[in-house]
């Protein structure tokens, strides 16, 4: 088995790059496969110390077959950074394992997803592989659904080549298509107004691009039933998130992998997106709370 090249994209997190970095060398396959980092240049004074802390890091990094480490001398922003780096590697390799600096991985995740690569490498409908899923119970060992996701996922060029980066046009093939209830989990996630949030410059998202490009061509990302990806990102400090705890999961440490029938699995997303609904509906009440709690400090005062 060929392993594919884990593609690392960093910042100004230096805590989170190490603790992304230190679970991947935990990994059984980590000695065997070539790493490279793209370190993005500091878009301010202010994330310059911080980048510069990285890349000090970056160049002490071991445990891996290869280490390359490309610094960006201005500040692409993660957005052009990921697709500039996913398409150059992806020509190169032929495949490609892509992270980013806030996910922490279990030591089996790059043996899930090498393995998961070669199984469906000849499988024209299955477009990407990915590591994280939700905390949903009783899920299958592996299953597919339509489109594409962004926290540890593999590729291959054929995958790839299938990116649309033009958010518009991706938008009119929804709307000419009336997938919009199907691409949103029937409303218990809001992907189309992400979308149309990304065309009107509100987020630079790449990964709603990926998710839009994979689903109007009706491919499948394979999914685990227990996570390999814990996002540690998710504590207030990254640029594209705020904090929760929503996503947490235990990490997976197992990896059970035969081949399964290559289609949707409708009773695992149906449970997906009872959980999404669930989890809205719980943060909505948080909220609430919160609000009830100022006024009747307001008025206590």
């Amino acid at each position: 088995m060929t392993l594919a090249p884990i593609v690392l994209f960093t910042y100004n997190r230096p805590w989170h790059t190490k603790q992304t970095v230190e679970a991947l060398q935990k990994n059984a396959l980590a000695n065997e496969s070539e790493l490279v980092v793209y370190s993005d240049g500091a878009k301010n004074d202010a994330a310059s110390l911080h980048v510069r802390n990285i890349r000090e890091y970056l160049q002490t990094i071991e445990g891996f077959k290869k280490v390359t480490v490309i610094e960006r001398e201005k500040n692409w922003g993660l957005a052009n950074s990921i697709i500039d780096g996913v398409t150059n590697i992806v020509n190169q390799y032929g495949k490609i394992i892509v992270l980013e600096d806030d996910l922490v991985t279990s030591p089996c995740f790059l043996t899930y997803m090498n393995e998961a690569l070669t199984l469906y490498e000849n499988e024209p409908n299955v477009i990407s592989i990915h590591g994280y899923i939700y905390p949903v119970a009783e899920l299958p060992d592996t299953f597919f659904l339509k489109g594409a996701d962004c926290w540890g996922w593999a590729t291959w060029k054929r995958g790839w080549d299938a990116f649309e980066a033009n958010g518009q046009k991706l938008l009119d093939e929804v709307s000419k298509r009336k997938l919009q209830k199907e691409a949103d989990f029937d409303g218990a996630y809001a992907y189309t107004q992400m979308l149309k949030d990304q065309i009107q410059g509100k987020n630079n998202s790449w990964a709603i691009r990926w998710y839009f490009s994979a689903l109007l061509q009706d491919a499948l990302t394979l999914y685990p039933g227990k996570s390999y990806v814990q996002n540690i990102g998710l504590d207030g400090q990254g640029t594209h998130c705020s904090a929760t705890k929503v996503y947490d999961v235990v990490l997976n440490f197992d990896v059970s992998l035969n081949t399964v029938i290559i289609k949707e699995d409708k009773t695992a997303k149906e449970k997906i997106r009872n959980y999404l609904l669930q989890s809205k509906r719980n943060i909505f009440e948080k909220i609430i709370t919160k609000i009830v709690g100022y006024v009747r400090h307001a008025k206590i005062s």
